[in-house]
């Protein structure tokens, strides 16, 4: 496994080096300037696992909020007051993406060098393991939808509806599972090959586009539901 080259920053207040992954520097002990290098988990002083312990993670960023509080720099240097403020927006922000997580995962992906899950424009393509599945559903959609603006008998529609989600949420536990035995499996490979190490990443990636699509599928099914009278 390649070693990551260890980024430094230069203390504003004494000019020494320091570690990338350091809040405050080893020499003088001041807050440092953000190092927007954007990796989560070094941040809080984590390995790059998909299977943390919430409870740690919870503990480390409690303790790391009373060591950014600008409280404590109200009196310091106007560069430490903005490095506390910096450091403070970027750990609330850390801890949401790793607390959750799906965004564990795709933040995963993206410092690992994946493609993100989301295009840029937000468009969706339909994935080809779903292509046969999504379009039996349109066209089940279409029929219901007909049904429902020819006043079609409420009820009924609505059984049709919860038939053609069955599926689809069955799907969506599937993945869940997939999703779950993938993540075991990238923290098992710490020291596996690169190239296995890569094939498990974009296995994930794939999981989760489906995963996506197929929430996309029962949110429509849901404004359908909604649409149905009385």
């Amino acid at each position: 496994m390649s070693v990551r080259p260890v980024q430094t920053l230069e203390c504003r207040n004494c000019g020494a080096g320091a570690p990338v992954d350091e809040h405050f520097c080893p020499q003088c002990n001041r807050i440092l300037a953000l190092g927007r290098y954007g990796d989560y988990f070094a941040f809080f002083g984590l390995p790059r696992r998909l299977g943390l312990d919430v409870q740690d993670l919870e503990r480390r960023f409690r303790d790391l909020s009373r060591k950014f509080h600008p409280d404590y720099f109200y009196n310091a240097p106007a560069a430490e007051r903005l490095a506390s403020l910096e450091r403070s927006s970027y750990l609330n922000d850390a801890y949401r993406i790793l607390r959750n997580p799906v965004a564990r995962i795709e933040h995963l992906l993206a410092i690992e060098g994946l493609p993100p899950v989301k295009s840029d424009d937000g468009s969706a393509k339909v994935p080809p393991a779903l292509l046969e599945e999504v379009f039996a559903l349109n066209e089940e959609l279409d029929e219901i939808r007909e049904l429902r603006e020819a006043g079609g008998d409420a009820p009924q529609i609505r059984a049709r509806l919860d038939a053609a989600r069955r599926p689809v949420d069955a799907r969506r536990d599937e993945h869940e599972r997939r999703i779950q035995e993938l993540s075991a499996r990238w923290d098992r490979q710490e020291g596996a090959a690169a190239a296995d190490r890569h094939a498990t990443l974009e296995a994930l990636r794939e999981q989760l586009l489906e995963r996506n699509y197929i929430n996309n599928l029962i949110a429509t099914i849901e404004r359908e539901m909604t649409s149905v009278g009385a």
